[in-house]
């Protein structure tokens, strides 16, 4: 197994030294989804949620929430990024909302831990928009679909849904 890379050598945590590294053009892709009753995602649809229009204040809150990452995670870098888009597909078949993150920068370290606060903060933002009409909401199925740049290359997940 390889050395875990935020513990030092007498097992403390420990911010990464990204000095040396080389920057490279680097971006992530990540999603999730918030499922509920078909009432609630057909408000959402034909913009009738009593709070206002839903998806945009989501979509301002996960850009948000990735330009504050390495204030959320310890131990994160602090990141310049170029690029956040957050993104929904209204899923009626499933009764979800699919939520999508774009994370880029040019830099040292990699972006997951941003497009995947971005879609975290998104669905939570959904989820408190609406509870009052559906407080049996799911938030579900959050993870780094791919990523590109620095030494790995590209890696991509498994795309199950």
């Amino acid at each position: 197994m390889a050395a875990l890379s935020h513990v030092d050598s007498q097992g403390k945590a420990s911010m990464v030294d990204v000095t040396e590294k080389e920057v490279t053009q680097r971006q992530a892709r990540a999603q999730g989804f918030i499922a509920m009753r078909p009432e609630t995602l057909a408000l959402i649809s034909d913009g009738q949620m009593p709070k206002g229009d839903v998806l945009a204040v989501a979509r301002i809150a996960g850009i948000q929430a990735a330009k504050q990452c390495s204030n959320l995670i310890p131990l994160c870098h602090p990141l310049m990024l170029s690029k956040v888009q957050v993104d929904f597909h209204i899923d009626h078949d499933r009764q979800r909302i699919v939520i999508d993150s774009l994370c880029k920068l040019a830099g040292q370290t990699g972006v997951e831990m941003e497009a995947l606060t971005a879609v975290s903060v998104a669905a939570l933002t959904l989820f408190d928009m609406c509870k009052a009409v559906d407080p049996d909401m799911r938030i579900d199925g959050i993870r780094v679909l791919e990523k590109q740049g620095g030494k790995t290359g590209h890696w991509q997940g498994k795309q199950d849904d």
